[in-house]
């Protein structure tokens, strides 16, 4: 029938394609997160005096590997719930025709909904916003207890020598609430970082797309076509969220790493300018952007041609019954 819809992943395949791309990206660049975290935690160093330290200490390389589990565990479920729970939001703003104040971008039918390289819902900028900061923020509370270990773990100002044992020492010495440590900053970075990150990259594969029409099919984007523009756009989206919501994620090491000093995200806000500067909310900001731009564009990449895959092969099983 003309009317009927085509078919789409289930939930659980999107929790299970989010997760390998979070495992995927956490892997590969595992040293850049461990080089901000040492970076932002004071300022009194800097990237190259950082990595000349790593490298010239005992097992440089496990070094620079260090923390990789507790991101792994982090970066892969936390991607895992961001995307289902970004797709299960997406599907419902579009079916239910919300938040549509800058009019949605229609989806007529099956293949029409693939007129530009994205394999999701067209929404509009508003509800991109919306759904991409919630989704985030919902994962973000739920990862929490693993993000404020990943971070410890990563520092140098504490001696762990085990997951169990940093969780250990957090709990003995600063009970369940440590576990939460600079979430209002997390949320305040996060959220607004995942809503225009959405934005910026639903807007950027749009005029992309647009570039492509003089040699793209007017149906369904090859994948030769969709795999570059995805990329690009997620390259450039999280560049652009990443350098607006930097001075958060500076905050939030803080306040995860001390948390007694800093108290709360405007006492280390207003401490952090005081006593370093302006400067001191950017810290770390070329790793962030870099680690963001190569991780966010590959998940993201990823992820859709995984859900552009197996839908249009459903599809085909579907039509072939």
């Amino acid at each position: 029938m003309s009317n009927e819809r085509p078919a789409r992943a289930s939930s659980s395949f999107h929790f299970i394609a989010g997760l390998s791309t979070g495992i995927l990206s956490a892997s590969l660049l595992q040293p850049a997160d461990l080089l901000k975290t040492r970076v932002q935690q004071a300022r009194s160093t800097s990237l190259l005096r950082t990595f000349r330290d790593i490298t010239r200490g005992p097992n440089s390389l496990r070094q620079l590997w260090r923390g990789t589990l507790p991101s792994v565990i982090r970066t892969g479920f936390g991607s895992a719930l961001y995307f289902s729970t970004l797709n299960a939001l997406r599907q419902y703003v579009f079916q239910s025709n919300l938040l549509t104040s800058t009019a949605v971008t229609p989806v007529p039918s099956s293949n029409a909904r693939y007129s530009t390289s994205s394999s999701l819902p067209q929404l509009s900028n508003l509800a991109n916003l919306t759904t991409g900061a919630i989704a985030r923020a919902s994962a973000g509370l739920i990862m929490m207890p693993i993000t404020v270990i990943k971070v410890r773990y990563e520092s140098s100002l504490y001696s762990y020598q085990s997951l169990f044992g940093a969780g250990s020492a957090i709990l003995k010495h600063e009970g369940i609430k440590g576990f939460f440590s600079g979430f209002g900053a997390t949320a305040i970075r996060d959220a607004p970082y995942a809503g225009l990150y959405v934005v910026f990259y639903e807007q950027s594969k749009r005029r992309l797309s647009q570039l492509k029409d003089a040699t793209a099919s007017l149906g369904e984007m090859k994948a030769t076509s969709s795999v570059p523009i995805n990329f690009l756009s997620g390259v450039l989206a999280a560049g652009l969220a990443t350098a607006i919501t930097n001075p958060f994620d500076a905050v939030k090491t803080r306040l995860q790493l001390m948390p007694g000093k800093y108290g709360n995200m405007v006492k280390a806000s207003r401490q952090m300018v005081r006593e370093e500067g302006m400067r001191s909310l950017f810290d770390g900001l070329g790793l962030r952007m870099g680690r963001k731009a190569v991780s966010s564009a590959l998940a993201w990449t990823v992820y859709e041609e995984l859900v552009r895959r197996a839908e249009g092969r459903w599809a085909e099983t579907s039509v072939s019954l």
